[in-house]
């Protein structure tokens, strides 16, 4: 199953980004990566990074960021990993964490993950 990372400046937004999918989701290979070590706001390299370790599979990780830092900070993790295995996703957090961890644990391949997360974005709420 594709492992899903959900970064967000805020550990409890990242957590509870993670509670929510779980509700929908339940089997989801899913991990939160929110704030500092010492709980603070902001993003860190190693939590991101043993975030994508403790979802990692064959079937790679999609990474779900919440906005600038996240987003710079995860491009650096992934040039630890293999290309092609960990890939950043560009949608909401919320929507799309919805959307990865209900497609993941339906089987679908991270390419066809990845291709329904960049419509989530246009998807109206009424």
């Amino acid at each position: 199953m594709v492992g899903i990372v959900i970064v967000s400046h805020s550990k409890n937004l990242a957590d509870s980004v993670v509670e929510f999918t779980g509700l929908m989701a339940p089997d989801a290979n899913i991990a939160a990566a929110g704030g500092m070590e010492d709980g603070s706001f902001g993003t860190s390299f190693e939590k991101i990074q043993k975030a994508i370790e403790s979802v990692y599979s064959e079937e790679g990780v999609i990474v779900l960021m919440d906005m600038g830092s996240a987003v710079m900070t995860t491009e650096m993790v992934l040039d630890m990993f293999e290309p092609d295995t960990v890939k950043m996703a560009d949608c909401p957090l919320v929507e799309g964490a919805v959307v990865a961890t209900i497609n993941a644990v339906s089987g679908m391949k991270m390419d066809e993950i990845l291709a329904a997360l960049s419509q989530v974005a246009g998807t109206p709420k009424f």
